[in-house]
């Protein structure tokens, strides 16, 4: 299936189209991984598939986001997403919100479901939650990790080497805060540059709109400022492939981390916005495969 054909059929939709070759529709579950934190997941393909591909949404984003990438890989592996804590449909946390404490629900999520070696792909805020997790779980059990389009954060220290960068930062805080829809449309309009099929926008916007603002502003602020997470570099035993786009400001530092991991891919898909999956999906699918293909 040409992936950029997929984004306006539904996830039901997009598992049965396949036809015989996929397992089962795709289904959707609640999850609890903490106490009263119960997550929305998302499962398609095939139960005994290769292997399984668990993706996860960067901010303020849901489980759909990834769409056309669990419509392309549900034909011959299992195939998991779903709302982050305090994201979509999951639970509103009042606490918790931090990388680190969804690199617990992950864990929690992984073993619940029953998801032994997994490819953990992350994009934007993922990474630090991917970080996180390698940090605290290590990779024993990981069979690789797939991080898109986000630098590793270096805390504090980032500040006061990139003030102007932090400087921005704060400042688009406050927009956030006092108009948030305007806010997500206008940052939906600048990761993903390709058009898309109406309504994709309205649709990203509308599950944004449901992590309530000062909750997400937290969120960002320990994503970016708040913890050091370099050192997860040096501590991924798995293979990793980094997909970085040729547009990102981070494209350099995304290059540096490069050297610090023991086996790693470095692609980086040009014509593309911070969203690369959703604006280069045949490119990203094609990345991935390749991935997947040196894991046997």
């Amino acid at each position: 299936m040409k992936l950029g054909t997929a984004f306006g059929m539904s996830l039901v939709a997009l598992a049965v189209a396949g036809g015989p070759a996929r397992a089962s529709p795709a289904v959707e579950k609640r999850i609890a991984v903490a106490p009263q934190v119960i997550l929305r997941v998302i499962e398609a393909g095939q139960t005994n598939g290769r292997t399984t591909i668990v993706f996860i949404p960067g901010w303020s984003a849901g489980a759909e986001i990834w769409r056309a990438q669990i419509a392309h890989f549900d034909d011959k592996h299992r195939v998991i997403s779903f709302d982050p804590r305090s994201q979509g449909q999951s639970t509103k946390a009042l606490d918790g919100n931090t990388p680190e404490q969804r690199a617990a629900d992950l864990h929690a999520l992984l073993t619940r479901a029953h998801v032994d070696h997994p490819v953990l792909v992350g994009w934007s805020q993922a990474v630090q939650d991917l970080a996180a997790y390698v940090l605290r779980y290590g990779t024993k059990d990981v069979a690789g990790i797939v991080l898109v389009d986000a630098a590793v954060s270096d805390g504090a220290t980032g500040m006061a080497e990139r003030p102007k960068e932090a400087a921005v930062q704060f400042g688009l805080f406050g927009t956030y805060l006092s108009n948030q829809q305007a806010y997500l449309r206008g940052m939906f309009g600048a990761i993903i540059s390709k058009p898309q099929p109406p309504g994709f926008i309205d649709r990203a916007v509308s599950t944004a709109m449901k992590t309530p603002p000062s909750i997400g502003m937290s969120m960002l602020i320990s994503d970016m400022f708040t913890v050091d997470r370099r050192p997860a570099l040096a501590k991924m035993d798995c293979p990793v492939l980094i997909i970085a786009s040729g547009n990102s400001p981070e494209l350099e530092r995304q290059k540096d981390e490069a050297k610090a991991i023991r086996n790693v891919r470095f692609v980086q898909i040009d014509d593309a916005a911070h969203a690369v999956f959703i604006d280069q999906p045949d490119r990203f699918a094609a990345a991935l495969t390749g991935f997947l293909e040196g894991l046997r």
